[in-house]
């Protein structure tokens, strides 16, 4: 099996330079991997063409230095690589409204260029989610909400419930979760046309160890496009599952050591025979 079926970057035109609109690669930062500033260097300074992102996960940077935090950003920048948080907003609604403001702030402050709104974990109803996008937008950075395909059975709209935006009479959360794409996607495109930047989808029941949901992944890029979307790639399969199907301008969030592997795979000519490691047993229609 070859390693791509579509035309690569180099056989067709040239990969573009960043900051991309699609064929992006963002990795993991600290909570996932353990980085220093020297570490993080040599890493931008050997691959730093092909990082176009880096992410904060699990709402780690709550747990750093802000002098930490700001020298990494720092050195994210100097190599035209964008800074992102991971979850951490929910924790901040509990707050008050006026903190959410407060957080978004302070992140641009610390050189963050991009907000993740965990929605699954938000718990939040969807007006109250367009307006935190907006203004993550109006406090002048990036907007990334997260989606799952499974939501709480509670925030699925029933037939005769009032229109979108009417008050709606809360009830208790339930703990049953059911599968909806259609309304991932809705919902993603009520998020794009009220500013976001990025949807990214999460990997849990799309893609994991054993296989790949291709036919959700096939509904979600068909309906919000490559250019809208990222997925997480947790291993070289999945990666090279993707850019077997979609090509190199799929957006992907992947570990850091998975980064030059990635773009072998998207055609660059890295000096690496690279080969296929999907088996026969990957794929789900």
């Amino acid at each position: 099996m070859s390693a791509c079926r579509w035309k690569s970057f180099e056989e067709d035109e040239d990969r573009p330079e960043k900051p991309r609109r699609y064929g992006v690669t963002e990795i993991r930062g600290p909570h996932y991997s353990l980085f220093n500033q020297n570490l993080l260097q040599d890493l931008f300074e050997s691959m730093g063409p092909f990082v176009d992102g880096l992410k904060f996960s699990g709402g780690s940077h709550s747990l750093m230095p802000k002098s930490f935090i700001k020298e990494i950003a720092d050195i994210a920048h100097e190599h035209n690589v964008y800074v992102s948080t991971g979850d951490w907003a929910e924790h901040l609604l509990r707050r008050g409204p006026s903190a959410f403001k407060e957080y978004v702030q302070e992140c641009k402050q610390l050189g963050f260029d991009t907000v993740e709104l965990n929605v699954g974990t938000l718990e939040i109803p969807e007006d109250t989610l367009l307006r935190l996008v907006r203004t993550v937008k109006s406090g002048g950075l990036r907007a990334k909400p997260q989606f799952a395909v499974k939501f709480n059975k509670s925030d699925i709209p029933r037939a005769g419930d009032r229109a979108f935006g009417a008050y709606v009479v809360p009830e208790p959360r339930s703990s049953e979760f059911i599968e909806d794409v259609d309304l991932l996607i809705r919902r993603a495109e009520r998020c794009l046309e009220a500013g976001a930047d990025m949807i990214m989808i999460d990997p849990d029941d799309v893609c994991n160890a054993d296989a790949v949901r291709a036919d959700i992944i096939a509904k979600i890029v068909g309906r919000l496009g490559l250019e809208k979307t990222m997925f997480e790639a947790s291993n070289a399969r999945t990666s090279e599952w993707f850019i077997q199907r979609y090509g190199p301008r799929v957006n992907l969030f992947v570990d850091h050591s998975q980064v030059m592997d990635l773009e072998c795979l998207r055609g660059r000519k890295l000096g690496k025979n690279h080969s296929s490691v999907l088996g026969s047993s990957y794929f789900l229609s």
